[in-house]
């Protein structure tokens, strides 16, 4: 028998909670922290813990405007914003409510039914010999596991949104102040995100472990089988968090820039607008409770792969429970490291212009890759035994502890290449967005064509960077190295959110200061946070796709060893329609999302054109529009237009995997992850790209962005197009995909115990 992990299991047992409280501790300071910012004039705003000095007078006093007006006009205006958020994400949760209780019950009797729902202890399907728990205590604890990591999934969307809402005016009068103490409020406020969502997903799959441990016992296959509902109930929130948001921000934001800034030459974000309340809750319900539930996803089932191989590894033949919860010392030492890493940006170092914004976001990817790396270093050789077998397709094969070190490593710096050649293609700071600006000049066709162009290319790095990824920790441990390759990409989850969510804050910000009529000096600085906001989101996205590759992979992995497939050969005939029609699928779905956004818009646009030509006075500014009406038809159609999308990534691994069997949904398996992440990452980055080319030309910052410019002018409003097209594949298609790809994957191992026993009724009916 192999050595023993240094680290105690008391001390492992300690050391998870502990790291998952300190993270929730400093989510709450950082929360805190902004709350100081007042948002009521009779006491003025105070930035807490950013510094303080001669420099602190506001922009007003300079230029003799009225303080209270303004600060009273931010304040209604975040108030609109937060209800209108706040009914959606309700609504939305009625109906995925009544799907998740649906859901819940098909897992329940499916499962249950694969032994006939007995009670009596049955063969362990892979320890000969040996027995384990009933299918019918898997149907319940799988049934529980799904609720709980549906709920978990839900809240964090919520409370990420009520933080976005709670944020984006305080940081609007902060950048009375100065651009340093901007930035600071509005990425504290997305650490208060990336820290609760990281620290709570963690504690609630370490206490249902535990707990479900109280009825296994030893049985920890089972155990793990069990557990892998969390990772189900995570995604299938997620799927409808992001397909539900990103129909409602996108129908809002067309709706906004076609009418106001093409037809009618107003500016983004001017209260003249009726779709501009609807536009800002769009940003908070889509790219912040949206991608929030959607990392969430990809921690739960990554984790939830690597638990299941562990298991029937030497670590759960052994019942070694150190090495058997590496993945989620792995998350708790990411914690710790992404708490050092955010200090570098609120504390040890302070923004003074506007150049130094995007450096201070990429920096924090970097210096939290590097700690993270470290702390990946430490846990390997304190959490694992030297040498150890892990389970191959039937066989156990041996690993050493910097084996595994490698291959979370390897998906650690895998996810920062895919995030700065994502920075590369849409930041407007480098040639291919500038090249893209350029073609306005002829056109919309021609930004159309070369933003279509960048996004293929785009594809290129991040691709290698898998493969690699996957080549490597494959040779060196098996699905379990793919599975930790995954969550060392998502390793730093608690940055990664708080520049992402960030992004959605500071665009929140521009738009309050431009409803309330604020200076122009003040719209430019909340305009350079939102130009490095776009970028950051970009590379958001880029994470959230390259982890749901690995992600997928090792539930695929995990799957294929549960329905008993020794080798999935691509030549048969069952697996091979499988493959092709999983290739289909990510284009099924993204032609379902973007004629979603399309018709949703289409309603919006014949509201905004109805209420300009229709309301006296509404263009000259002296009479308010009817926001209400833009965002009921936002809610409507993102809920009534969210279920068919849904419906296909939810019933499709049922339909295949009952009527023709677990080879043919392998193959459906592998041919949506090759095609998904490939569409997904051009998707994401045509859209930034376009965004960005957009922002180039408005902001004029360079002789040759002076020369397109400026705003309403023929290459502007080509720009605007190319953006308007880029919306709905940058926020709801292209994320969705990387959901669609996970979800398939781990639904079906969810279902492989059925699929296996009572699968293919067509191929065995002829």
């Amino acid at each position: 028998m192999a050595a023993a992990a240094i680290l105690p299991e008391l001390a492992t047992q300690v050391l998870i909670p502990v790291a998952a409280a300190v993270g929730i501790a400093f989510a709450v300071l950082q929360w805190v922290l902004v709350s100081k910012v007042r948002l009521t004039p009779e006491r003025r705003a105070d930035g807490g813990a950013a510094k303080s000095g001669p420099s602190d007078y506001l922009i007003e006093e300079e230029e003799g405007l009225n303080d209270h007006n303004v600060v009273t006009k931010c304040a209604e205006i975040q108030s609109a914003i937060s209800e209108g958020a706040t009914s959606f994400l309700f609504t939305e949760y009625k109906y995925v409510g009544l799907f998740m209780g649906i859901f819940a019950i098909l897992i329940f009797v499916f499962l249950g039914s694969v032994e006939g729902f007995s009670t009596e202890s049955q063969p362990c399907h892979y320890s000969e010999g040996k027995t384990c728990k009933p299918a019918l205590a898997n149907a319940i604890f799988s049934t529980i596991a799904f609720v709980l990591g549906a709920v978990t999934s839900l809240v964090s969307g919520f409370l990420g949104m009520k933080i976005a809402t709670y944020a984006n005016a305080r940081t609007t009068l902060e950048a009375r102040k100065g651009v340093g103490k901007a930035f600071i409020t509005a990425f504290r406020s997305g650490a208060v995100m990336g820290f609760l969502l990281a620290a709570s997903g963690l504690l609630v799959l370490y206490i249902a472990i535990n707990l479900f441990g109280i009825y296994y016992g030893d049985d920890w296959e089972g155990l793990f089988e069990a557990i892998t509902g969390y990772g189900l109930g995570g995604s299938s929130m997620a799927l409808f968090g992001r397909v539900g948001g990103g129909i409602y921000t996108k129908a809002a934001d067309v709706g906004a820039d076609l009418v106001g800034k093409v037809e009618r030459n107003i500016p983004e974000d001017d209260p003249r607008n009726p779709a501009v309340i609807a536009d800002n809750v769009g940003d908070n319900v889509g790219d912040i409770a949206g991608m929030g539930s959607d990392l969430f996803g990809s921690y739960a089932e990554s984790s939830c792969a690597a638990l299941v191989v562990a298991s029937i590894s030497s670590f759960g033949i052994n019942h070694e429970f150190t090495p058997m919860v590496y993945p989620l010392l792995v998350s708790s030492v990411g914690i710790i490291a992404c708490l050092i890493t955010t200090l570098f940006a609120t504390d040890f170092f302070e923004i003074k212009a506007v150049s130094e914004i995007e450096p201070a976001l990429k920096k924090q990817l970097i210096i939290s890759t590097v700690v993270m790396t470290i702390g990946i270093a430490l846990v390997s050789w304190l959490g694992l035994p030297y040498t150890f077998t892990i389970f191959d397709f039937g066989v156990q094969k041996t690993v050493q502890s910097w084996q595994l070190f490698l291959c979370v490593a390897v998906g650690l710096w895998a996810g920062l290449i895919i995030g700065f050649v994502t920075e590369y293609y849409t930041s407007n700071a480098y040639s291919p967005v500038q090249d893209v600006a350029d073609a306005c000049r002829t056109g919309a066709a021609t930004n159309v064509i070369f933003g279509l162009a960048l996004g293929y290319k785009s594809v290129i790095i991040p691709i290698f960077a898998i493969a690699f990824s996957i080549f490597l920790s494959f040779s060196l441990a098996a699905m379990y190295g793919v599975a930790v390759a995954a969550l060392g990409m998502l390793s730093t989850i608690a940055t990664g959110l708080a520049i992402d969510a960030y992004g959605p804050i500071s665009d929140n910000a521009g738009g309050i200061a431009e409803m309330a009529g604020m200076s122009h000096r003040i719209r430019e600085r909340t305009d350079a946070l939102d130009a490095a906001g776009n970028t950051t989101a970009a590379i958001g996205k880029g994470f959230a796709i390259g982890s749901a590759a690995l992600v997928s992979l090792a539930l695929f992995g995990a799957f294929v060893s549960r329905a008993a497939i020794s080798t999935v050969d691509v030549l048969t005939p069952k697996v091979f329609i499988g493959l092709i029609v999983g290739a289909m699928l990510p284009y099924w779905f993204s032609a379902m999302t973007m004629k979603s956004v399309g018709s949703a818009a289409l309603k919006m646009v014949e509201e905004v054109r109805r209420q300009f030509n229709t309301i006296p006075g509404l263009m000259e500014g002296t009479t308010k529009p009817d926001y209400a009406t833009c965002v009921k038809i936002s809610t409507d159609a993102s809920i009534k237009e969210m279920i068919p999308p849904g419906a296909l990534v939810m019933l499709t691994p049922l339909i295949v995997g009952i009527l023709f069997g677990v080879e043919t949904l392998s193959g459906v398996l592998a041919g949506a992850l090759v095609s998904g992440v490939q569409i997904a990452i051009s998707a994401s980055n045509t859209g930034g790209a376009w965004d960005n080319a957009k922002k180039y030309i408005e902001a004029g910052v360079s002789e040759h962005a002076r020369t397109l410019g400026p705003k309403g002018s023929d290459p502007h409003k080509a720009a605007v197009i190319g953006d308007t097209i880029g919306d709905p594949l940058k926020d709801t298609s292209g994320p969705s995909l990387n959901i669609l790809i996970k979800l398939m994957a781990v639904e079906s191992l969810v279902f492989a115990p059925f699929f296996a026993a009572h699968g293919g009724i067509l191929f065995k009916l002829f």
